[in-house]
């Protein structure tokens, strides 16, 4: 949405008036993914992952199509509601999916392509947005045609053709077909990923029986359903990764994200489109570090460096927009969103929030976005995995929903110290993050239930090394079989 906000075009043609019906636009589709999220694990528990994302790419194609439609707020709002289902499931499936398929060694490498796939997207919508803002006389221009707006949403419906035809090509998870006693298959995917196809591999071999063995436990607790995950020593899993999501959304990255071009108008920036664009460069370039370190930094101090860095960026933040800023009315136009504002006569000022606003997101990429959804991914058995990664997700969905709704209106009523708001919620998912998040690197996911059930306190530590490869060596050296 933020590459047409500030258009012509969307303003004179949908006509929204104030910050709760730009609000409910915005909002539409977290909403959709809210409820996708929650759907997710059904989908993806009888259908399988696979098809669980081919699913979700249908939901994309049909909301995309309705939104080009759109000949009033009423069917923007659907069309992104339908979209939204969509990202609902995709993003709860898609991190499940390639930690099922991953090596331990580079799982989070693996899950962070995720966030840094969807860092590319944002970046080449943005663009296709600011291109299209140049059509019919350019963003400025009341006479504006539509398709300012109709060609960025049509736009988006080529990744989700490519992604539901190029999944045809893709296995099925070796964890899900595991579930289904569909052991055959299950070997046969883990010697290609592993194994170079060789079933005998000590490693598939390794892997295979952890599955196994983790599995038959599962099933003799009976540990498949909603009702296990508010068994305590799951519960505690559950509400961390739904915290996870949830820190990630009170991060303030969705003020970036969603209406960065109202806080480089709000700081009188000559180009708030061009200016804005750079973050989304920022974005795809510095999710890069987090996944060729991840799994050598670890977890763990990842998520504790990001919290403590954005908290003292907003603090900055608003404590400059505080002292220079001043109170600001405008009837209508983009300006019309804001209550306060830089005025002109401070361009330092000004440039200084930029380089804050995009050392904000630098940090966010490198170390809460891919994180957040790394963890989650990764710390839960594999019988109720899917069903408790959707209610992770669907805590992220209930956020971001939230906010896009509630920024607009925050902004309004309560300018800078909305600033001071989000840097308060980081410094509380700094003190969850030490208290609560034990280092999970290097470990297989049939480890978890050890790294979660020993007792050690997380800002102690883990025990160093993994099962996994014991089992391995024994089995290469002709000790087990």
């Amino acid at each position: 949405m933020s590459g047409v906000l500030g258009t012509s075009a969307y303003i004179d043609y949908f006509g929204v008036q104030g910050n709760y019906g730009q609000g409910g636009i915005t909002s539409a589709m977290p909403f959709g993914s809210l409820v996708g999220a929650l759907c997710s694990s059904f989908i993806a528990d009888k259908y399988s992952r696979k098809y669980a994302i081919q699913i979700a790419s249908i939901f994309w194609i049909v909301g995309s199509v309705l939104m080009c439609a759109a000949n009033g707020i009423a069917l923007l709002v659907v069309g992104r509601f339908v979209a939204g289902i969509c990202v609902g499931i995709a993003s709860s499936v898609v991190p499940v999916y390639q930690a099922e398929m991953a090596p331990k060694e580079i799982r989070g490498r693996v899950v962070s392509l995720q966030q840094w796939a969807i860092t590319w997207g944002i970046l080449i919508q943005y663009f296709v947005q600011y291109g299209a803002s140049f059509t019919g006389g350019g963003a400025d221009n009341l006479s504006q045609g539509p398709a300012a707006f109709r060609i960025p949403w049509a736009v988006q419906i080529v990744p989700a053709v490519i992604l539901l035809v190029g999944m045809t090509f893709l296995p099925q998870s070796p964890r899900w077909l595991a579930t289904k006693d569909r052991w055959e298959e299950s070997i046969k995917v883990l010697a290609n990923l592993h194994g170079k196809g060789d079933v005998n591999h000590p490693k598939v071999l390794a892997e295979y029986q952890e599955i196994e063995e983790a599995l038959r436990f599962e099933r003799e607790e009976a540990k498949s359903d909603f009702r296990t995950l508010i068994e305590p020593r799951i519960l505690k899993r559950v509400v961390l990764g739904m915290s996870i999501q949830m820190w990630s959304q009170l991060s303030g990255m969705n003020v970036m994200m969603y209406y960065i071009v109202y806080v480089m108008e709000a700081a009188s920036i000559g180009s708030p489109l061009l200016t804005a664009s750079i973050q989304y460069i920022l974005n795809v370039a510095l999710t890069l570090p987090a996944i060729f370190f991840m799994d050598k930094w670890g977890r763990r101090p990842t998520l504790l460096l990001g919290s403590f860095v954005m908290m003292s960026l907003l603090i900055i933040v608003g404590a400059l927009e505080a002292v220079y800023g001043q109170p600001f009315h405008a009837d209508s136009g983009p300006l019309s969103a804001l209550s306060w504002i830089l005025p002109g006569t401070n361009p330092n000022v000004s440039r200084a929030i930029v380089a804050l606003s995009y050392l904000f997101v630098c940090t966010f990429s490198t170390t809460w976005g891919p994180t957040s959804w790394t963890y989650p991914s990764e710390i839960f058995p594999s019988q109720v995995r899917a069903k408790a990664v959707s209610l992770a997700t669907a805590s992220n969905w209930s956020w971001n929903c939230a906010l896009a709704f509630a920024v607009p209106p925050l902004l309004w009523n309560i300018s800078w110290k909305m600033y001071i708001l989000f840097a308060a919620f980081n410094g509380a998912a700094f003190v969850h993050m030490f208290l609560a998040a034990p280092e999970t690197k290097g470990k297989s996911l049939e480890e978890m239930d050890d790294v979660f059930d020993s007792g050690r306190p997380p800002w102690k530590g883990v025990i160093r090394g993994s099962r996994l490869d014991v089992l391995q060596k024994e089995i290469a050296d002709g000790n087990l079989k």
